[in-house]
C-alpha cells in the first residue's frame, strides 16, 4: 500500500515544482515584459524629443524671418538710399547759390510778387512791369477812372502800358481787343492782354498777364488785385487773349 502511495506522492511533488518552476519562468516573462515599459519610456522620451525638436525648430525659424530682414534693411540703407540721397543733395547745394543770390538782390516789389504769383524770384515779369502795375494795386475800381482814387480795368491796362511800354491803349476794352493780336493761352507770355465777357455784351473786361497763370486787373469789388485764370469764374467767362506785338519795356532796373 505504501509502495502504491509513493510514487503517487513523488508524482505530486514532481507535478508540484514543475508548476513553481512555470510559474517561475512566467514571472520572469513577466519580468521581461514588464521591461518593455522602458518602450513606453522610449515613447515618452521621443515626445519630449518631439517637443525639444519643434521647440527648436520655432526657435530656428524666428531667426531665420529676422536676421534676413535685418541683412536686407541693413544693405538698403547702406546702399542705395544713400546714392539717391547724395544724388538729390548735389542739385540742391549747386541751386542754392544761385537762388540765394535772386532773393537777396530782389526788391521788395518783387518779392510781394514773388508771393502773389506763388513763383520764384528768377521767373518774374521785368521788374519794369511790376512796378507799374504796383503803383494801383489795391486802387478800388471807379468806372472811367484813370488814377490812384479810383481806376477801371481799361484805364489800369493803359496806365501800365504808357508807364512799361510808352504804348498809347484805347480806353475802352473792346478797342484793346480789336486792335490786339490773338494769340493762345499756351501762347502767353507777360504783359499780354485777357479778355472776358463779365456782363454779357462782348467784351467788357480786360486783364494783364503776369506769368504761372495769373493775372492783375481791376475789379469792382476789390479794386486792383492778382487772380488765377483757372478759377471758375474767369474760366467761365473768358474770350481769348491778345497780344501788342511793338510792345519793348521802355523802363529798366
Amino acid at each position: 500500500m505504501v509502495r502504491q502511495i509513493l510514487p503517487a506522492l513523488l508524482i505530486v511533488v514532481f507535478l508540484s515544482s514543475c508548476t513553481a518552476f512555470k510559474s517561475l519562468n512566467f514571472s520572469g516573462n513577466r519580468q521581461a515584459i514588464s521591461v518593455v515599459p522602458p518602450t513606453t519610456g522610449n515613447s515618452t522620451a521621443r515626445f519630449i524629443d518631439d517637443i525639444s525638436v519643434t521647440a527648436q525648430n520655432v526657435t530656428d525659424k524666428t531667426e531665420v524671418r529676422t536676421e534676413p530682414k535685418s541683412e536686407v534693411l541693413l544693405q538698403d540703407q547702406n546702399s542705395s538710399p544713400a546714392i539717391s540721397a547724395k544724388e538729390e543733395i548735389k542739385p540742391a547745394t549747386d541751386l542754392m547759390p544761385i537762388r540765394t543770390s535772386s532773393v537777396e538782390s530782389a526788391s521788395p516789389v518783387q518779392l510781394k510778387y514773388s508771393v502773389l504769383l506763388n513763383t520764384e524770384v528768377e521767373f518774374l515779369p521785368h521788374k519794369s512791369l511790376l512796378e507799374a502795375v504796383d503803383e494801383y494795386y489795391g486802387v478800388r475800381y471807379r468806372k472811367g477812372g484813370n488814377g490812384d482814387k479810383g481806376i477801371d480795368c481799361s484805364g489800369f491796362t493803359c496806365a501800365v502800358y504808357a508807364a512799361t511800354y510808352g504804348i498809347t491803349l484805347p480806353r475802352v476794352s473792346k478797342e484793346q481787343y480789336r486792335i490786339s493780336r490773338k494769340i493762345s493761352t499756351t501762347e502767353l507770355q507777360e504783359g499780354d492782354l485777357l479778355f472776358f465777357n463779365t456782363v454779357g455784351r462782348g467784351v467788357s473786361h480786360v486783364g494783364v498777364y503776369l506769368g504761372n497763370n495769373k493775372f492783375i486787373h481791376a475789379t469792382v469789388h476789390k479794386g486792383v488785385m492778382v487772380n488765377s485764370l483757372f478759377e471758375p469764374y474767369y474760366v467761365q467767362r473768358f474770350l481769348g487773349a491778345g497780344r501788342i506785338d511793338d510792345k519793348q519795356v521802355v523802363a529798366t532796373y
